[in-house]
Formats: C-alpha cells, structure tokens, sequence
C-alpha cells in the first residue's frame, strides 16, 4: 500500500530558529487496499475478498480508519442472500430470545421467521424474491462492501475534521444504507460515526459495541426519552441489541424486564435488570407483571407486538426493530414501497394512539454523536458491553457467514484483520 492521506498537526520547531507554526495537508492517497465485496446477492460463497478494491478520495468530513475488527450484524448476512424460492423449514433445534426460529433459506423482507414459544400450528406462505433483502438499495450499486461496525486507527481525515487525529484508535458504526462498508483494511466514516475507542477493551471487543448500541440507543433515548425510575421491558434481551438496550435502561436508572433463552439469564442478571423470563420455560406473558413506559420489541411479530403494547402504560412508547420500509421497497420499489410503508406507519400510530393512548414506531439506528460518546463512557467502565461468542480472521469471511446462516454460532462473530 502507498502512503497515506493525512493532515499534519501544527508542528513546532525549536533552537537557534524561532517558533514555525506550520499546517499543511499532504495528499498521497492509499489508492488500493483488501476488502470483501458482494458482486451479487446469494450464500456466503459469492463473498468475494480481493487485494485491490480502490480507496475513494476523502470528503472534508471523513475519516480513514485502518480496520483491526468488525463485527458480522444480521442486516450484513440478510443484505447477501438470494433465492428465487424461498424454503420454510421448522427448525425446532434453534430457540431464539423470544420463541422458534423457522429457517428460511432466503432471510426475507417479510418478517416470518420467527414465531413465539408454545404456539403448536404455524401457517406459512411461500413467497417468490428476486433477490437480498434490501435489494431496492444495493442491487443498482453492486458490487458493495458489507459491514458496519468497525475498531482501528486513524489513518487520514478530511480538512474538516476536527475532534480526531491520525493516529488515534476509534470505534463506530456506519448508516445501514452505506454502500462501502467496514469489511475493508481502510474503511471510510463520518466524523460524527466514530469516537475514541475506549483504552480498556480491545479492538474485537469494542467492534461488536456500536452498531447494536447505536440501535438501541435510538429507540430508548433518542425516541421513548427515557428517565430514571421508569419501568422498561425489552422483548428477546438475549441478542446484541436487546442486552445493550438492557444496559443502556440500567445506565440511566430504570427497572427493566426482558425476555430471553435459559442460557442469557445470568447475564442479564448481572447486567441489572430485576426481571428476565425465559420463554422456554415460562409462559412469559403471565409471568411478566405490571405496566412498562417503554417496550422495546427486538423480535417484531405479531405476538410480541400484542404483548408489549398491552403492557404499556398510556403515553408510552412501543418499539420495533421490524419496520416494513425495506420489505415493502424490496417489493414493490422505492417509488411504491415507501409511500406503502408511511401509509401503514401512519395508520398503526393512529389506531394504538386512539385505542391504547400509546405511541407506536419502527426504530432504525442512525448515527448519533450524544450516544456514541455515552457507548463509549458506559463501555470504558464496563458498564456496557456485547459479548463476542467467536473470531474469524477476514480471510475465513465466508466460513463465518456460514456459521451464522446456519445457526451455528448464535452469539456475536467478529472479523480480526491482520
């Protein structure tokens, strides 16, 4: 690889001379560099890891961070996968945080694939795509690079840039619409996407943080406002976005509820909640007593969205990480499937407003500059954690899709690179 994009600090020189302040940006690009890319949607075999993906020209804003660890998200092994028919199969063997997990070969827009515990008949339909989920996104822009979280160093920033330098060591997350993403040796982010990695984790760990953080971050802070001694429940608490969403409710003072597998009892536990069911043992609806100011639902199907909206105090706020915008887009197009989306939106929040007093939103994660800074604060005290069930070296990416598409690995996987 050549040198590097870089702006260079005042440099002062002393002696015999007097004091030179100098301020200069130095422009050698990188031009070249190891990244992942996805040519076309399908398994993990159309990954594609090549040696000379270019490096595009900063912009004022951005930064160039030399990738150590990113993290593998649901949103990247979804983005991938094809089929022109999708295979329903019930997989009773895999218990996710809140019911039965049904495998499907093609991980769709229609949120289907999964249905709570202790339901005995299901009814599928089978559905036809064209192609990965968010096709209506990324198809027009393949090849992409996959990928959103990321923990490196600075290794250049734009003229703009002022709060980071080259250099330091930082963590964070890119939009979930970002076409080059962070499976890449030099990644590129937005100043306000990252933030100074704290110093007691490492770069696997603090990799698996933001994007999950992030996420949950947006639906309790940033929209139910959440306060000290509110009552919080969080359906499915086992998965990366559930127990930072946990985390960050404990963080500020409220007692919270969730929903998980047996296996994330302790955890949670530990973590500060005061109430986790497991939904393999319990019928969690029972045993879950009172009304919550906020519900955050990390599962999204009809069962749990009755549930967390009957628990709800009036004025509080039911979230969902399921929103129909991607799936309708998928569908029908952009220029159909949005307005679909806004219509249904619009109708649900009016319906649950009238009938429950309650309010009702698809939550996504977006980059937040408060809330990064607060990840990193609650993570450097270990307040604030994702745990990483298993490492990959980026050479071995498609093993890791693999391992994760077939349920191998349910916990987090993160990707190291050399």
């Amino acid at each position: 690889m050549r040198s590097l994009l870089r702006r260079s600090t005042e440099m002062v020189l002393n002696g015999g001379m007097s004091k030179i302040g100098v301020s200069q940006l130095r422009r050698s690009m990188v031009t070249s560099c190891r990244a992942v890319l996805l040519p076309r949607f399908g398994g993990p075999e159309v990954l594609d890891l090549r040696d000379d993906v270019d490096v595009p020209n900063l912009k004022p804003n951005e930064v160039l961070v030399r990738a150590r660890a990113v993290s593998v998200n649901p949103l990247d092994t979804r983005v991938k996968q094809y089929n022109d028919i999708v295979n329903i199969v019930l997989d009773t063997s895999f218990e996710d945080d809140c019911g039965i997990r049904v495998q499907i070969e093609f991980c769709g827009a229609l949120h289907n694939n999964f249905f709570p515990a202790c339901k005995p008949a299901f009814k599928f339909n089978i559905f036809q795509m064209r192609a990965g989920y968010g096709r209506s996104i990324y198809e027009p822009l393949l090849p992409v690079i996959l990928g959103r979280d990321i923990s490196g160093e600075i290794a250049a920033v734009g003229n703009s840039v002022r709060s980071l330098t080259v250099g330091q060591e930082v963590f964070g997350a890119l939009h979930p619409t970002a076409v080059r993403g962070t499976y890449t040796d030099y990644a590129i982010l937005a100043e306000d996407e990252l933030t100074l990695k704290p110093e007691s984790i490492s770069h696997v760990e603090a990799s698996a943080i933001p994007f999950a953080a992030l996420t949950a971050w947006r639906a309790l802070r940033s929209t139910a406002r959440i306060k000290q001694g509110q009552r919080v429940l969080v359906v499915g608490g086992g998965g990366a976005v559930g127990f930072s969403a946990i985390q960050l409710a404990v963080a500020v003072g409220c007692h919270v509820s969730t929903t998980c597998g047996g296996e994330s009892i302790d955890r949670i536990l530990a973590a500060g909640a005061e109430q986790a069911v497991d939904y393999t043992s319990e019928d969690y609806e029972a045993s879950i007593k009172g009304y919550f100011d906020a519900v955050l639902d990390t599962i999204g199907v009809p069962e749990t969205e009755r549930m967390g909206i009957n628990l709800l105090k009036r004025g509080g706020h039911y979230m969902t990480l399921q929103g129909e915008a991607a799936s309708l887009a998928d569908m029908y197009g952009l220029a159909i499937g949005i307005p679909i989306a806004t219509a249904m939106l619009a109708s649900k929040q009016i319906q649950y407003r009238f009938s429950h007093g309650i309010e009702y939103s698809w939550t996504y994660m977006r980059a937040d500059v408060e809330g990064l800074h607060e990840i990193r604060r609650l993570s450097e005290v270990g307040k604030l954690k994702v745990p990483v069930e298993k490492t990959f070296p980026i050479a071995q990416v498609r093993e890791a899709h693999e391992a994760k598409d077939k349920r191998i690995i349910s916990g987090k996987v993160v990707l190291e690179l050399d």
